[in-house]
């Protein structure tokens, strides 16, 4: 019987790879998650990660958004703490794993993040007949160079915008 893969298969120079296996979290929750973080840079996802912990910025939830409450800015959105805490533990190791490559952190980039549903396991004891969920989670980085650089540059482009004023010119009528 063949076994299915879906996990990253591009290996290129550039890239590190993490895996969380068996996170207690729910699949709904972490791939909410996983569409948030997906394509930012790494600074920005552990940024956004680390304020959805501390109840700053909600999760925006799109795929799985019946019931689920309005916040402000956004239409439906979510804090999780503990998925949060767990995929930020994740990206934290694919980051190492790029330091110990020799890549510049500022310029990772989250160019793949998944969620593979786990294991569901029984709970026993007074919650027994109950299934818990898991999940695993895998990250991939890829180190853009310039991407810190370009970042930079917008920015001060972005300051030192020029204002053209333009001078009206009145005619009189005699």
């Amino acid at each position: 019987m063949a076994e299915h893969n879906y996990s990253y298969q591009k290996s290129e120079e550039n890239t590190v790879k993490a895996v969380g296996r068996n996170l207690d979290i729910s699949p709904k929750e972490s791939t909410e998650i996983c569409n948030y973080v997906r394509g930012r840079p790494v600074n920005q996802a552990k940024m956004l990660l680390q304020q959805s912990i501390d109840f700053i910025r909600p999760v925006p939830i799109v795929r799985f958004s019946n019931g689920v409450g309005h916040k402000s800015g956004m239409s439906a959105g979510r804090y999780y703490p503990k998925a949060c805490k767990a995929i930020l533990a994740v990206i934290k190791s694919a980051e190492a794993n790029a330091k110990n490559k020799g890549f510049n952190s500022s310029d990772l980039k989250v160019v793949h993040i998944a969620m593979q549903i786990g294991p569901k396991n029984w709970h026993y004891g007074r919650k027994k007949r109950s299934i818990f969920k898991n999940s695993h989670i895998e990250v991939v980085l890829k180190e853009v160079k310039g991407l810190a650089a370009s970042k930079n540059a917008a920015r001060t482009k972005d300051t030192t915008k020029e204002t053209k004023t333009v001078k009206k010119t009145v005619k009189k009528d005699n």
